[in-house]
C-alpha cells in the first residue's frame, strides 16, 4: 500500500463522517466513504516476482498501445494504465540512474501516440549490465501528478519501484538496437514480472 493512498482515503473518511455529522444524515456521507476505499485499492502496491537474465521487465502494469521509432531509431514501446492498474512503476534494469530530467507539458490522452511527447513526463536514464534504457512517466487527462522515488546517481535493482503516476497514466520505454522485444500491441504486461525485451548483444 503506498502511503499517498491512506491519506486520501482518511481525507475522505473524516469528510463523509463531517457530511453525516451536518445533515444529520449518515447516509450522505457514504459515496465518500466508497471514494475512501477506492483509494486504498487504487494505490495498491503488490510484490512481484521479478524476471531474472538478459532481460528487460515492464516498468508499469497496463496494456501495450503503441510500438514506435523515434528519430532516433529507437525503439519506443507505449504502455497505458487505466484507473484499474497498478500505478506504481519500477526500473526495466538494474544500474545507475544517470539522469532524471522532468518536463511540463499537456495534458492528452495518454493512449494516444501524442502524448509520449507533448504531456508531462518525468524521464529516467538508468546505465547498466552493459546497456542503457530510458524510459519515462508520463501524465494523463485525468492524472496530473507523477511521483519519483530516485533521483540523479542512485542505484536500482530490476524491478525496484522508482515512482508512481496517481490516476490514469502512460509509460514509454525506449530501447537501442541491442534489445528485441518480447511483447506485441495489445498485450498486457505487469511491472517487474513481465519480460518486456531480451538482449541481442
Amino acid at each position: 500500500m503506498v502511503i499517498t493512498g491512506i491519506w486520501y482515503a482518511l481525507g475522505l473518511a473524516i469528510a463523509g463522517a463531517l457530511t453525516g455529522y451536518l445533515t444529520k444524515s449518515a447516509w450522505l456521507g457514504v459515496p465518500f466513504y466508497l471514494l475512501a476505499v477506492f483509494c486504498l485499492w487504487f494505490f495498491r502496491d503488490p510484490d512481484r516476482v521479478i524476471a531474472e537474465g538478459p532481460v528487460a521487465v515492464s516498468p508499469a502494469d497496463g496494456k501495450v498501445v503503441s510500438i514506435t521509432k523515434d528519430p532516433d531509431g529507437r525503439t519506443r514501446l507505449g504502455i497505458f494504465l487505466n484507473v484499474f492498474d497498478v500505478h506504481v512503476n519500477r526500473s526495466p534494469i538494474a544500474g545507475k540512474i544517470t539522469r532524471r530530467t522532468y518536463k511540463p507539458g499537456k495534458f492528452l490522452v495518454a493512449s494516444v501516440d501524442a502524448a509520449a511527447t507533448e504531456n508531462e513526463q518525468n524521464t529516467f536514464v538508468v546505465e547498466g549490465e552493459g546497456t542503457t534504457i530510458e524510459f519515462s512517466q508520463i501524465a494523463g487527462l485525468i492524472a496530473r501528478r507523477i511521483v519519483w522515488y530516485k533521483d540523479t546517481g542512485a542505484s536500482v535493482e530490476r524491478g525496484e519501484r522508482v515512482g508512481l503516476i496517481k490516476f490514469g497514466s502512460r509509460v514509454d520505454v525506449l530501447f537501442n538496437e541491442d534489445w528485441k522485444l518480447a511483447v506485441a500491441l495489445g498485450e498486457r504486461v505487469s511491472a517487474g514480472s513481465s519480460v518486456i525485451a531480451k538482449r541481442v548483444k
